[in-house]
């Protein structure tokens, strides 16, 4: 949640802040703020909104010459999107920017106003930079002052401090939000809290820890581990590779991601796959020794790839499965058992519900993986092994090839274990690799079939709500289209299994709730049909995904007739995406920054 940026050298330092925080407006996009410090004096620039908003703000600024700059693009956790909630906070010769939620900040905030700090926000954020003053005025360096400062925060956070008092210094502390140091060919020193506003411009970086915390000057990185420890630098290769991160002519980041599934796929199956097995070098295979229980832990979109993979792992591994929401999985004391391997699913990898459910699963003893899009994240670090999705950047807040990759990911790893317990037969295991192969070209999206769904869309703009509804994998798969419509259109949608209908749900039936039936020709038809036409009874309008045309249906959209269940959910699924996309575009919406919304919750 949020992103962060900075930057410390002689190049155009607005300019780096401001491309910088484009690349991470995604994160967020309440408010945003930069902070320069140069010749001992402090230039700043916030606005609420969209970025632009601030670049306007700043068209005459034009600094020269060594500066140290941080910036913030925000998604509002405590206080309302306004110029006072926008970072950079202020203290009287400070500023700072912070990712995360400063959990005792409420008692922190009390203890400062009785010392007479003059509070101007709402927010959690604002603590750090008076209670670094207030140390600052007893300490015998600026980082004195800075190491107790963070000595006495709880919760997670990512923060950058720059003060007058050591003006050609950034001080800097993890701790559950992810943070970057990079340098560039003139040692210049940059921050960010994703590898993408640093592509481009650095060559190599540094992942910081939880606990880590220093400062960065012209000469100098030092950083110190949660024991007061100086470590030595270790810096990272990073990609130069930034085309994957534009729109690439499409209208929408999210339009471009959907129509990528079929390459990332690819990307994901390469060598991982033979004729006969499924091959992850990335896992030792004695990491399944001793386990008879897989739970799988996510939120929002992984969870439900977490639910489709949960009925594979059952049907093919033949092992007991559970599946976890992590934000309700952490707090519910759940009995953890040292047979269980414990997989946690997440796009960034930093995702913080799902994080403290692995930190909780370690913890206990359990063995852990991580399936996840990002390597060097949190999660990927602290499992015991990962599995990378592949799916390069996702900068559309509704997720799609994230999700895809996930299920491709998850639906290899029950076969492999379907290899080591022998529960497949070596020709279903060949055979169900061929059906991987197939994936990509499904995925590829004919002109006629997008067409199509646009024209559709124009129907489906009022009523007073969507039933998303399928059976077996296809109840996940109708979770996540519900999921996606109600992000990006702001309709109300809900994903039920087709069999749930008649217990409640179906009260609701009328011309003016629309029903998106995920009918697939080798999965439960004529049970998913019989559904289907109790809704249609009740005079629900019926949009049928099929290969099988329904005569119930008011629209009939028609997939392909192909020979596994598992390559008609392929299909629907991008199906699915589109009618989302379409509607909200029909409604005018931003798809790519719906409101209310960030692509990574790195907060509770």
């Amino acid at each position: 949640m949020c992103g962060i940026v900075g930057y410390l050298g002689s190049k155009k330092t607005k300019d780096i802040l401001l491309d910088g925080l484009q690349e991470l407006e995604y994160r967020g996009y309440d408010s945003a703020g930069i902070a320069v410090l140069q010749n001992d004096d402090f230039s700043v620039y916030k606005a609420v909104g969209k970025l632009i908003n601030l670049q306007e703000k700043a068209s005459s600024f034009d600094p020269t010459g060594f500066a140290v700059g941080i910036g913030h693009t925000r998604w509002a956790t405590h206080g309302k999107p306004t110029e006072l909630n926008a970072h950079p906070h202020l203290g009287e010769c400070s500023y700072v920017v912070h990712n995360g939620i400063i959990e005792n900040y409420a008692v922190l905030k009390q203890t400062l106003q009785k010392n007479g700090a003059k509070f101007l926000s709402q927010t959690d954020t604002e603590v750090i930079v008076h209670l670094f003053e207030k140390e600052l005025k007893s300490s015998a360096s600026a980082f004195d002052a800075f190491t107790k400062t963070v000595s006495q925060l709880h919760g997670s956070f990512a923060i950058l401090l720059v003060t007058k008092s050591e003006d050609k210094t950034i001080f800097f502390a993890k701790q559950g939000s992810p943070m970057i140091i990079g340098k560039d060919a003139d040692s210049e020193k940059y921050f960010a809290s994703s590898d993408t506003p640093l592509i481009g411009r650095c060559s190599e970086v540094i992942y910081l820890d939880d606990g880590d915390y220093g400062y960065v000057t012209p000469d100098e990185i030092a950083i110190f581990d949660k024991d007061s420890k100086k470590k030595t630098p270790y810096f990272s290769k990073l990609s130069t590779n930034k085309l994957s991160a534009q729109k690439s002519g499409f209208r929408f980041f999210m339009e471009k991601e959907i129509y990528e599934q079929s390459e990332v796929i690819v990307d994901t199956l390469t060598g991982r796959i033979t004729d006969k097995e499924i091959h992850f070098e990335e896992l030792d295979s004695r990491l399944f020794e001793g386990i008879n229980e897989i739970k799988l832990c996510a939120c929002g979109t992984s969870y439900h790839a977490a639910l489709a993979s949960s009925y594979l792992f059952e049907r093919y591994a033949k092992i007991r499965v559970s599946v976890e929401i992590a934000s309700e999985f952490r707090y519910k004391e759940p009995l953890l058992c040292k047979d269980t391997l414990f997989v946690v699913i997440s796009q960034s990898g930093e995702t913080a519900d799902t994080l403290e459910t692995l930190k909780m699963a370690k913890k206990a003893g359990l063995k852990t993986l991580v399936v996840c899009n990002v390597d060097n994240s949190s999660m990927v670090r602290l499992a015991d092994a990962s599995l990378l999705t592949r799916a390069g950047i996702e900068k559309g807040v509704a997720s799609t090839k994230a999700f895809a990759t996930q299920l491709v990911v998850l639906w290899m790893l029950s076969l492999y274990l379907a290899k080591i317990k022998s529960s497949l037969s070596s020709d279903e295991i060949a055979r169900q690799i061929s059906l991987l192969r197939e994936v990509p070209g499904l995925l590829k999206i004919k002109e006629e079939l997008h067409e199509k769904i646009t024209r559709l869309s124009k129907r489906y703009l009022h009523g007073h709500g969507f039933f998303f509804i399928g059976r077996d994998v296809f109840y996940p798969l109708a979770l996540e289209g519900a999921l996606k419509l109600k992000e990006i259109s702001y309709l109300h949608a809900e994903g039920y299994p087709s069999g749930e209908m008649k217990h409640g749900p179906i009260a609701l039936a009328d011309p003016e709730l629309f029903t998106i039936a995920l009918l697939p020709r080798h999965m439960l038809y004529e049970k998913n049909k019989s559904n289907v036409e109790e809704l249609s009874a009740r005079d629900s309008t019926i949009c049928a995904i099929s290969p099988v045309e329904f005569d119930k249906a008011d629209d009939y959209v028609k997939t392909s007739d192909v020979k596994d269940y598992m390559l008609e959910f392929f299909e629907m699924m991008v199906i699915v995406q589109l009618l989302s996309m379409e509607i909200a575009i029909r409604l005018g919406n931003d798809v790519d920054m719906p409101r209310n919304l960030a692509k990574s919750v790195t907060v509770e």
